[in-house]
């Protein structure tokens, strides 16, 4: 079992009183940080801890944030999501309940990143939800801000959003409802019937896992990576 993180203070914790509403915390537009100079609203512990399913369809329109070394905030949606359900998903890293030096941030507190490595020199970055091992990959941002700093045709893919968002393995067991260089900001979520819901991509040798539809994403979104144009006819009926 790992350890149990030590908290570290965010900078509303330093500089303001924090304001909890419905896992929700509002930034205060009158402190002179850069960081404060909005009315936008960072995503608290509370919003992921939920099933994995409902998170990765809860993760649809929010906004992921990551702040530069320069002080340079990118900001892109999310449009595209895949579930991974921990020990009895064949398609996991999880799988069978197997815990690793690589994969233990998926056994740690919802909103926990998990940071692997694929072909030896890209990321893929998840998120962890309730239920040991699951988490929740990202697959696909709308771009939003920082576009002179980001490559915006690398944002419909996993490893492409972490290429433009400069995410990387030290990111790896940070906890996204507190990192000063990372975190999600609230917009509305998607309605149900504006998501699609179909099969995860690059899933084989995995049964009945490799056809179960545990992708989800917003319909016509032009950023996403890949449309199912069939699970696409079933979305409103």
């Amino acid at each position: 079992m790992p350890t149990k993180r030590r908290r570290i203070p965010t900078l509303d914790e330093e500089e303001v009183d924090e304001k909890k509403v419905s896992g929700i915390q509002r930034e205060n537009a009158s402190v002179s940080s850069k960081y404060f100079q909005s009315q936008k609203m960072r995503l608290l512990s509370d919003f992921y801890n939920k099933p994995c399913i409902d998170l990765a369809k809860s993760f649809l329109g929010q906004i992921l944030v990551r702040r530069l070394p320069d002080g340079t905030e990118l900001r892109g949606r999310i449009v595209e999501t895949e579930s991974y359900l921990g020990g009895e998903d064949e398609a996991s890293h999880s799988r069978g309940g197997k815990r690793t030096e690589r994969n233990v941030a998926m056994f740690m507190e919802p909103g926990t990143i998990y940071v692997y490595q694929i072909y030896g020199m890209y990321f893929c970055m998840n998120v962890s939800s309730q239920g040991d091992g699951a988490a929740v990959l990202l697959r696909s941002l709308e771009p939003m801000e920082g576009l002179d700093t980001m490559n915006k045709e690398l944002c419909n893919g996993p490893s492409k959003l972490c290429q433009a968002f400069a995410i990387e393995k030290s990111f790896d067991r940070r906890d996204l409802a507190n990192d000063q260089n990372t975190w999600l900001e609230a917009s509305p979520e998607i309605p149900e019937e504006d998501i699609v819901s179909c099969a995860r991509i690059g899933i084989s040798n995995a049964g009945e896992w490799t056809r179960k539809p545990l992708r989800f994403y917003i319909k016509d979104n032009k950023f996403v990576s890949v449309r199912d144009k069939t699970a696409e006819t079933t979305v409103n009926k």
